[in-house]
């Protein structure tokens, strides 16, 4: 599976999965980002985990201004190589070929870590393992914000996945087992989502509150404060 965003699913080809998006995936992408940099501060430093070819960072080098750092961690190297070129210019943009459950980060260096558009899921990691790097790396009183799919949001979801099956981005749809959230291709891949109940349970087991909002009926957002 992780060969999907290694290879399948990176550089070129991850940029034309947003090309194609219709029009309410896009107002979900834009509405999520916006989300997310509005818990993001002027001069702080921002972890984006599984940041593909930087589609978020300018947005949220913008936010931090000059005295703040976003450093987007991916595992594909073309995704990479592609997100250097769109991110020149930026100069507090980092991008690092790093495993979102293995972080070369100290503890407590992050004032916010983000993982949007359903990574906790599409990332194939333990989301436990996930989150325990997450919080490591966030500093006291800093935030940790994980993001999937609103439930109302399933619809145009699926469409935005049969439009990337019908361009050869990805294996074709098992119509079959394809339903309540979870989208199944025939050739292995599988996406699923994380509900607020898996949010809360998930934070539990570190002892954590955490604040679930949804956005725009597209984006369901976990906030966990360090």
């Amino acid at each position: 599976m992780s060969s999907y965003y290694n290879e399948k699913l990176a550089g070129e080809r991850l940029q034309h999965c947003y090309r194609l998006a219709p029009p309410r995936v896009r107002r979900y992408l834009e509405s999520e980002l916006a989300h997310a940099s509005g818990r993001v501060a002027h001069g702080d430093l921002v972890l984006d985990l599984g940041c593909g070819y930087g589609r978020a960072m300018p947005g949220l080098s913008r936010r931090v201004g000059r005295c703040g750092w976003v450093v987007g961690v991916d595992v594909s190297a073309s995704s990479l190589a592609m997100g250097s070129q769109l991110l020149e210019g930026f100069s507090n943009c980092l991008l690092l070929e790093m495993n979102a459950a293995r972080l070369r980060f100290p503890d407590e260096f992050f004032d916010v870590v983000l993982c949007l558009q359903n990574g906790v899921s599409a990332f194939r990691l333990d989301p436990e393992r996930l989150l325990a790097e997450a919080l490591r790396v966030t500093k006291a009183r800093g935030r940790v914000l994980l993001s999937s799919y609103a439930e109302a949001f399933w619809p145009h979801r699926l469409e935005w996945f049969r439009t990337q099956s019908q361009a050869g981005l990805l294996g074709e749809i098992d119509e079959e087992r394809t339903g309540n959230g979870v989208i199944v291709c025939k050739d292995g891949f599988r996406a699923t989502t994380f509900g607020p109940q898996q949010f809360r349970s998930l934070a539990a087991r570190f002892g954590k509150e955490v604040r679930i909002e949804e956005v725009d009926g597209s984006s369901l957002f976990c906030e966990i404060g360090r």
